[in-house]
Order: structure tokens, then C-alpha cells, then sequence
């Protein structure tokens, strides 16, 4: 247990963070999620459509610390990818 005043600060900012980026990863999750779903059900349409949104979650994770940079191009990158195989 922490003993320390700015131990005890620490606790609880990195337990107000922990939940902005679980929110943040839950987010990132859901668009790529829905993508994939999407083409999954052969909606080459409607994933193209998601794939903004897809982007925007993938890109606020990065910038927030959340996922890192390569981590991010990779998701980037195959969800492309998927959408390209999918359109024929």
C-alpha cells in the first residue's frame, strides 16, 4: 500500500488513465471488429465505409500511447488489405 502522499497521487492517476485507455482500446477494438464483420458477411460496401472509422480508432490509440507505431501500420495495413481481397 502506498505510504507516500505522491504515491498515493500516483495510484490514482494511473488508475484514471488505465481506464481512459481501456476505453480507448475497447473503441479500437469495436471498429476493427465491425470491419472484419462486415466482410465477413461480404459487404464489401459497408467495410469500406467503416474503414475511416476503423482508421480514426487505430490512429487516437497510437497518439494516446495506447498500441505503438508499427503495431498501428500493421492494423492499418491488413485491414486494407482484407478490403482489397474482398473487392475482387
Amino acid at each position: 500500500m502506498a505510504i507516500t502522499s505522491s504515491a498515493k497521487k500516483a495510484i490514482r492517476s494511473s488508475e484514471r488513465r488505465r481506464v481512459f485507455n481501456l476505453r480507448r482500446r475497447g473503441a479500437l477494438t469495436d471498429a476493427t471488429k465491425s470491419l472484419t464483420k462486415a466482410l465477413a458477411a461480404k459487404d464489401v460496401a459497408g467495410a469500406e465505409k467503416l474503414l475511416p472509422t476503423a482508421y480514426k480508432a487505430i490512429d487516437k490509440a497510437l497518439k494516446t500511447g495506447v498500441i505503438k507505431p508499427n503495431t498501428a501500420n500493421r492494423k492499418k495495413s491488413r485491414l486494407a488489405a482484407a478490403i482489397k481481397r474482398a473487392r475482387g
